[in-house]
């Protein structure tokens, strides 16, 4: 009778260990079911395809605009007898050959045609998604290009370009001081319309999608690094953030 009742508190205890040891990995991380996993997925998928569409309209129609307008004023420059004209034709293609290097240089959509993919399948509407493995990552690189090309530093090379432009019109060319303001305001028209049409969507739908998925009510997007120049009577400094 002794060993009948060893042997069924072996078994018991045996039981009770398995039991723990299965249940042990799960109490000290959260593990997130396929479904909720899926839909997750799916919904940054639509955001990426949304966003990256209209973060591409934008890019591609000013670099088109600046080339359009360089060509043409290029053409001009050359057909035109005028020298006032051909004057403000080449500053005009010089500067508008810079936007369109400006486009080229800081594409608001990463390359992503060498990440791997997966399929994923949407429970409600059956619709399948081809989902890349890091689709948070992608569409915080677009929000961060985004915050960065409405920056106060996009500001001030944008108009640094600008004064020179009017400066090199008005002592450079020997023109009046009112041909010098002219271009500078033009040029400063077109460029902060670059700047402000620039669109902001990724940036808002990354900072909602973090909230609702990291259960935090606010969630700011900052660049790994930034740097800022503090200037002072005599002196300057310069300071790096991580």
């Amino acid at each position: 009778m002794k060993k009948t009742k060893g042997y069924v508190s072996s078994k018991a205890t045996l039981f009770l260990v398995i039991l723990v040891i299965q249940f042990l990995p799960l109490s000290g991380q959260v593990v997130e079911p396929d479904s909720l996993k899926d839909e997750r997925l799916i919904e940054i998928q639509k955001l990426l395809d949304h966003d990256k569409a209209v973060a591409q309209l934008w890019w591609y129609g000013w670099l088109s605009g600046y080339s359009v307008a360089t060509v043409g004023q290029g053409i001009v420059y050359l057909t035109s007898e005028n020298k006032a004209t051909r004057q403000d034709m080449a500053l005009g293609s010089a500067t508008t050959l810079l936007g369109a290097l400006g486009q080229l240089m800081t594409p608001l959509v990463p390359r992503t045609s060498s990440y791997q993919s997966y399929q994923v399948t949407d429970s409600l509407t059956g619709k399948q998604y081809l989902v890349p493995y890091n689709p948070e990552e992608i569409l915080r690189e677009i929000a961060l290009r985004e915050k960065a090309g409405r920056s106060w530093k996009v500001h001030a090379v944008a108009g640094a370009v600008n004064i020179g432009s009017g400066l090199i019109t008005w002592l450079g060319f020997k023109r009046t001081f009112r041909d010098g303001v002219e271009n500078f305001i033009l040029n400063t028209v077109v460029t902060e319309a670059q700047i402000w049409t620039q669109p902001m969507r990724a940036s808002r739908d990354y900072e909602k999608y973090c909230r609702k998925y990291s259960g935090s009510s606010t969630y700011v997007i900052k660049p790994e690094k930034e740097w800022f120049v503090n200037v002072s009577p005599g002196s300057i400094s310069f300071e790096l953030h991580f």
